[in-house]
Parts: C-alpha cells; structure tokens; sequence
C-alpha cells in the first residue's frame, strides 16, 4: 500500500461524506466545521499534567464523586 497525497485523502474523505450523509448534509457539515487554531504540541504542556501520581490522585478522586454505572 502506498502512501497517498493529501489531496488524494481530502478528495477520498469528501466522497465518504457525500455517500454516508448526501450532498446537501455533507455541504452543511463543512459549512459548521471549524479546525481550530494554535499549536496543540506547545499548549498540551498548560493543560496536561505531567506527574502520573498526580494524574491517578485526580482520576480516583472523581471516581469517588461520581458513582459507576
């Protein structure tokens, strides 16, 4: 398999929209599509923690808020 071009996979995604939503949903859902903005690589590190004991505290603290299914 090799690899294809970035026009070839937006012209393949296009088609898979049009076939699995029709012409007219897959034109309104490019119309509300918005790919953001920023540098997710850089901002990751603001939002992120990097601390795995930190990280296991928060999620067993939630799990005490919030009772499983």
């Amino acid at each position: 398999m090799s690899a294809r071009t970035l026009h070839q996979i937006q012209q393949e995604g296009l088609e898979v929209l049009v076939d699995k939503l029709g012409p007219d949903d897959a034109i309104r859902f490019l119309q509300i599509y918005e790919p953001g903005s920023g540098d997710w690589t850089k901002d990751r590190k603001k939002y992120l923690e990097n601390d795995p004991d930190k990280i296991i505290k928060s999620i067993m603290e939630r799990r005490k808020k919030v009772p499983a299914p």
